[in-house]
């Protein structure tokens, strides 16, 4: 009942009244059954309830002719038809309260559950929403816009390992320390509440189960380098399929590594291991450049080999081809005119051996002494001379070309009867 309507009753449940409990308007104290004053007490809880109805009666209804009888004695009786009407204006003002109760906010990104009697019901969106006050309905109000996180290996920071949660299997039989964390959204609040029991519990729980599966199907040097973003991504889509048998509620956005190494006990032994491999590679590389800078070169110089011994064969024997039928044809000529033939031959052979040399020996015809002739320096005195007789070209003119004189070349003469009997077969040769 509200505090007004008890003011204006003038109900009071003080316990410095000195009154309280003893009797009612008059001074007078109460009696009990044997007409003795009761001593000091605590109150009886009959006679509260009598003076309530009483208050209660005096204000809804009609005051009576006086007596002490049944209606109290207090001088009137009371009106039931005024207390029904006193009654039901308090139980709509109750009523009115505990249905304006069921009124509730739900802010933006936000959704309600209602549920009617602990069962599902529906879900509301965000705004000013009503249900059915307490016992009937309750809500649950579910934020699904905001970024959940769960971390997996440690917590608050990489330093603080849980070392159960991190060390997994590999499928080489090796052991290494995983930390990640994984980020998802609520894409229906009401598998969220009433499909898991613990949520987040239920979330890391999965994510532990994929890394563990996914990790133990890998080799540990693609877990630790290059198949990072792979294990991720796998890690994401087993953990969407899982929760989704599961009917959690959960859209997984992301899986962050955070942390993927060997065990600190063995840190040191992998860190040589891995430098040797390191080493390893970076040898091969460089034998590998090696041979391909030298491979090639000798192939090249292989096939030019190649290509010159079989233009060196090529030119023999087109030579060799050449000579032979060159020959052919001065034996032909010779079969016809031997003499000719061999001065002609004769001629050939000394142009030939003349025309690669410089210095002449010249037979003198009145002795038996050789004549030197230093035809180069000859050559060479007169081409000095020459230039110095010719007067200085022009600034920027082009000097003016040497004319080398033609050597003299007296070739050796045979006997008279020899030149004689030569003239006289290339006469009849003639005629």
């Amino acid at each position: 009942m509200p505090v007004p309507l008890l003011k204006k009753i003038g109900l009071k449940f003080s316990l410095n009244d000195p009154r309280w409990g003893r009797g009612s308007d008059n001074n007078e104290p109460p009696q009990n059954q044997d007409n003795k004053r009761p001593s000091d007490g605590p109150p009886d809880l009959d006679q509260l309830w009598r003076d309530f109805n009483q208050r209660i009666n005096r204000l809804f209804g009609r005051r009576g002719g006086g007596g002490s009888g049944n209606g109290g004695g207090d001088g009137f009786r009371p009106d039931m038809r005024g207390a029904g009407i006193g009654a039901g204006i308090v139980a709509a003002i109750i009523l009115f309260l505990w249905l304006i109760s069921g009124f509730f906010i739900v802010q933006e990104g936000q959704t309600g559950v209602v549920m009617t009697f602990g069962r599902y019901s529906h879900m509301t969106p965000a705004g000013f929403n009503w249900r059915w006050p307490s016992p009937i309905q309750s809500h649950e109000i579910v934020n699904i816009s905001t970024v959940r996180t769960v971390e997996v290996g440690y917590r608050s920071s990489v330093r603080n390992k849980v070392a159960r949660e991190s060390l997994m299997l590999t499928d080489d039989e090796n052991i290494i320390d995983i930390q990640f964390a994984v980020q998802y959204k609520l894409k229906n609040a009401s598998e969220w509440v009433f499909n898991l029991r613990d949520q987040e519990e239920t979330v890391k729980q999965v994510a532990e189960t994929a890394i563990r599966e996914i990790v133990g199907k890998s080799k540990m040097d693609f877990v630790l380098y290059e198949g990072r973003e792979k294990v991720a991504f796998e890690v994401s889509q087993l953990m969407q399929q899982i929760l989704d048998r599961y009917k959690a509620g959960v859209q997984i956005t992301n899986v962050t590594m955070q942390g993927v190494q060997p065990p600190e006990q063995v840190q040191a032994a992998f860190d040589d291991a891995v430098k040797a491999g390191q080493d390893r590679e970076r040898l091969k590389n460089e034998g590998q450049a090696y041979a391909n800078d030298v491979v090639p070169k000798a192939r090249g110089a292989a096939s030019r080999l190649a290509q010159e011994s079989e233009g060196y064969r090529a030119r023999i024997i087109a030579n060799a081809e050449g000579e032979a039928a060159r020959f052919k044809q001065v034996l032909v000529e010779y079969q016809k005119a031997p003499a000719v033939t061999r001065d002609r031959m004769y001629l050939d052979v000394m142009q030939q051996i003349f025309s690669n040399t410089t210095k002449l020996m010249v037979d003198s015809r009145s002795s038996n002494n050789l004549m030197y002739l230093p035809l180069d320096k000859l050559i060479s005195q007169s081409a000095a001379d020459s230039a110095a007789r010719s007067p200085a070209p022009a600034q920027g003119a082009a000097p003016a070309p040497t004319v080398e004189p033609a050597p003299t070349i007296e070739l050796p003469r045979a006997n008279d009867a020899r030149s004689r009997e030569s003239r006289m077969s290339r006469d009849r040769e003639t005629r």
